[in-house]
């Protein structure tokens, strides 16, 4: 009697053995196992710095590309403050109107047409010379790694500069050059840099020429002027604000810091996160603006979050730098600090996510949603095949579901 239950006692086992659920943890080595085939050069690191839930490479650098905004987002926000809003001068000598800028990244046609009327409302009913003072940079040369490409996104940085210095036309067929946007009235500038351009819209930056950055914004209030019926005419050119001249307007942007930053953010402005990492250098040390100021203040910043050079180094603050360096422990500290300011982030499958990207250079940094809690994760990729899309999935399988 006893041989015949032994059968069914073995078979019990085996199926009490085989069926029940893994135990916890179970089923992360083939998952892990799956994240580290698709990485040939890289890292990552998911949850708390002190406890992770999945690691690799955590303390190694690797060159972080765009994600790098976070830090710059970060210690814009404890330098200068969230309710911050950038300003810009403008002084009268006779007829004459002086501009003197301070970095601002959103002086765009829609806010220059706010400033003339805010100054004819304040008695300015004639603007003959346009004189533009942007020495409160004192760039020895643009940000590293950024080419002299048309792009928007190698967009030079300047104290003064309009419409995130772009210019955006369209060219007919017959040659003919018009504003794209009707907010822009056409500008000689689009005419002269177009000539030579095919047909189609094209939005370009100014590339590295002084002289253009600043004749265009002077052309853009002497266009705007002229649409608002203001008198007026004369020479644009570049001109340091004299002592005699009368100080008629300091506008503050309609926009405070964290708007700012969220465009940032959202469309991974390297123009807007230079300019924020050039004005907490300038605030912090004075003007001018340099670059040097800008790295000695963020390197002040970073440390007091405890992290050194060896963790995160930064030479300027949009990511486009290849000698930028940070490991994902660093930027996963970062996302600690940053997480009351997580929804400046852009959302992206239910991700809080900022991407980065040059050739080679693949990385992802934000907030996996783990119901009420915001789960920080950095995948960061140095190697020639982009694979931080599957990383991602698999990581976040583990964090959310564990």
């Amino acid at each position: 009697m006893l041989q015949a239950a032994l059968p069914c006692f073995f078979l019990l086992l085996f199926t009490l053995c085989f069926a029940a659920p893994c135990p916890a943890g179970g089923g992360r080595k083939p998952v892990l196992q799956k994240i580290d085939s698709l990485i040939a050069s890289g890292g990552y690191l998911v949850g708390a710095a002190g406890s992770p839930l999945a690691a690799k490479n955590a303390h190694t650098p690797f060159v972080p590309a765009s994600t790098l905004k976070i830090v710059t987002a970060l210690g814009s926000l404890q330098m200068l403050g969230a309710d911050f809003r950038f300003s810009t001068e403008f002084y009268q000598d006779g007829r004459d109107l002086y501009l003197k800028g301070y970095g601002d990244p959103l002086l765009t046609s829609e806010e220059i047409a706010v400033i003339l009327q805010t100054l004819r409302q304040q008695g300015v009913d004639t603007i003959d010379n346009i004189f533009l003072d942007a020495g409160a940079f004192a760039l020895e040369q643009q940000a590293d790694g950024r080419s002299d490409s048309l792009n928007p996104y190698d967009a030079a940085n300047s104290a003064l500069a309009a419409n995130f210095n772009t210019i955006n036309f369209s060219k007919a067929p017959d040659g003919t050059i018009s504003s794209a946007e009707a907010q822009t009235p056409t500008l000689p500038i689009m005419r002269r840099l177009g000539k030579n351009l095919p047909a189609g819209t094209h939005r370009i930056n100014l590339t590295n020429d002084r002289q253009d950055i600043l004749i265009h914004t002077g052309e853009l209030f002497r266009g705007l002027q002229q649409r608002l019926g203001i008198r007026g005419r004369g020479v644009i050119a570049e001109k340091t604000v004299p002592r005699g001249a009368s100080l008629v307007l300091t506008h503050r942007s309609s926009q405070p810091l964290e708007q700012v930053i969220a465009g940032m953010l959202r469309y991974s402005s390297n123009f807007i996160a230079n300019q924020l990492f050039l004005t907490c250098g300038a605030r912090q040390q004075g003007y001018p603006a340099t670059w040097q100021k800008g790295r000695e203040v963020f390197r002040s910043f970073l440390a007091s979050l405890g992290l050194g050079d060896e963790q995160l180094f930064m030479v300027e603050g949009s990511g486009l730098s290849r000698r930028n360096l940070a490991s994902p422990a660093a930027l996963l500290r970062i996302l600690q600090s940053f997480r009351p300011h997580a929804l400046l982030l852009p959302m992206d499958k239910g991700r809080l996510i900022k991407s980065g990207t040059l050739a080679g250079v693949y990385c992802y940094a934000g907030y996996f949603s783990g119901g009420e809690n915001r789960i920080p994760f950095v995948v960061m990729l140095n190697q020639p095949k982009n694979q931080r899309d599957q990383i991602v999935k698999l990581l976040e399988k583990l964090a959310v579901n564990p």
